[in-house]
């Protein structure tokens, strides 16, 4: 049986619906404390699939993320890059997309060159050459947005095409880089798995305005993923909608599959096959 790992710690309070998610996906999972894992940094590599879930992680009172990060770059560094080079699949959804960003796994660790330094303050910094900051609307934006499935190296999307629902929640999710010339070359590269679409049609290029775009993210940015492919982070919640019976507007007469199942699902084939290789 492949075993998932989601990390608790303090604050973050999606960690039992994403728990349940990854079971849904045929994971076995564990939730395990950060402290748990600072006692023991080895355990990590136990695991088939990693997840940090979203939240308020320590209260991002530094800035969304910053201490949890701080906390995995200094604790597990070695263990999460040695995860993530035998090329084993981590997710960080929405707050969890914050810390992957804050501790330098995303966009990568070592393919973009100059994009792949970590901001150099922490807090709400913003002159890195990327970074997580307060949405452009200056509040906090829960609603359902549409977001557009793009070619990529993700494995978290793939087979997957067109346009898909999820729910946001939160108050500093805007992905911002230091010029054009990053977005042009995270895109080149394939890693913008995800972004924010207009309602019912495909972006086609065009820019996407608020409401549609609930942060003002820089293309239109809701995902982002490594260029192996195998790190995503996604602002928006997809272990929120893995039935159609947790959306609102649906008018269905019995139970199916939300559109954020498939993310789990595809983790779990991708790990079954990465295990079925490596024997």
């Amino acid at each position: 049986m492949l075993r998932a790992l989601v990390l608790r710690a303090p604050g973050i309070n999606c960690d039992r619906e994403t728990a349940y998610a990854c079971r849904v996906a045929n994971f076995e999972t564990d939730l395990v404390h950060i402290n748990a894992l600072r006692q023991a940094p080895e355990r990590l590599l136990d695991y088939a699939f990693f997840v940090i879930p979203g939240g308020f992680s320590y209260g991002d009172d530094l800035g969304a993320g910053t201490l949890l990060a701080k906390n995995l770059a200094i604790h597990l560094g070695e263990q999460l890059r040695q995860f993530i080079d035998e090329g084993r699949p981590v997710l960080g959804i929405c707050n969890g997309f914050q810390v992957l960003v804050r501790a330098g796994l995303l966009p990568g660790y070592d393919e973009l060159g100059a994009i792949n330094r970590a901001p150099t303050k922490p807090g709400r910094d913003k002159s890195g050459p990327y970074t997580l900051t307060d949405n452009a609307s200056a509040q906090f934006e829960c609603r359902w947005v549409t977001l557009s499935v793009e070619p990529s190296a993700c494995i978290f999307t793939r087979g997957r095409e067109g346009s898909i629902q999820l729910p946001v929640a939160h108050g500093e999710g805007r992905f911002v880089l230091a010029d054009a010339t990053m977005l042009t070359q995270l895109q080149a590269n394939g890693q913008i798995p995800l972004v924010y679409a207009k309602k019912s049609q495909q972006n086609n290029g065009e820019a996407t305005a608020y409401p549609d775009n609930p942060n003002g993210s820089a293309g239109n940015i809701a995902g982002i993923c490594n260029s192996q492919g195998n790190v995503l982070g996604l602002m928006p919640h997809p272990e929120r909608y893995i039935s159609t019976l947790q959306h609102p507007h649906l008018r269905r007469t019995r139970e199916g599959q939300g559109d954020g199942l498939f993310i789990f699902k595809n983790a779990y084939e991708y790990a079954k096959q990465r295990e079925r290789v490596a024997r």
